[in-house]
């Protein structure tokens, strides 16, 4: 990961235009740093709100056509060792015609299995719409919480990148925790 300090001097040098390619790649400390810049007068707040939105959708859509197109290219002697055999994908691509949206705000608000997410959706071959859609909604709120972050966190971003990464780390653990508990708990099918 790039150091905080990296970031405010590239932000504050090159502008809005940086900002957005930035939080394509790293999203939730880029949001962060940019209200940090904000809050001293480099920014105005609504459109870099929109260009951190705008960036979010962006990276969201990255990570998409990753699942959509690149995961299909891979062989599928190796597909099958990821687990993404025939069988696997269409109950992805079942999961996400019935609970896409859901599962798509979840992962981004968690913050911990989003791209993992975003990739199986492209995998799953949600439409593209709908998709960009349930993200956006999702985003709304994470941008905003986080530039909230830093506007009044101010010059605290170091402290605040490693909040983020251990509070995902925390919830990324309670997520695997919980997917365990309901595996081991749910019915068993009889098997021929």
């Amino acid at each position: 990961m790039i150091p905080p300090e990296a970031w405010i001097g590239s932000l504050g040098e090159h502008g809005l235009w940086i900002v957005a390619l930035a939080s394509a790649i790293e999203g939730p400390i880029v949001s962060v740093l940019a209200a940090v810049l904000a809050s001293k007068g480099a920014f105005d707040l609504v459109p870099l709100a929109l260009v951190l939105l705008a960036g979010d959708l962006l990276g969201d859509l990255g990570h998409y056509l990753l699942g959509r197109r690149g995961l299909g290219r891979v062989p599928l002697p190796w597909r099958h060792r990821l687990g993404l055999g025939p069988d696997r994908t269409e109950a992805l691509a079942r999961h996400f015609d019935r609970h896409g949206g859901r599962t798509l705000v979840v992962a981004k608000l968690t913050h911990s299995v989003g791209a993992a997410v975003l990739v199986a959706a492209g995998l799953a071959r949600m439409p593209v719409l709908p998709f960009l859609a349930f993200n956006l909604l999702a985003a709304l709120p994470k941008t905003a919480a986080l530039m909230a972050l830093g506007w009044f966190a101010g010059d605290a971003y170091a402290q605040i990148d490693l909040w983020l990464s251990r509070g995902a780390f925390v919830l990324l653990l309670v997520l695997v925790g919980l997917g365990l508990i309901w595996m081991r708990r749910r019915p068993q099918c009889p098997q021929d």
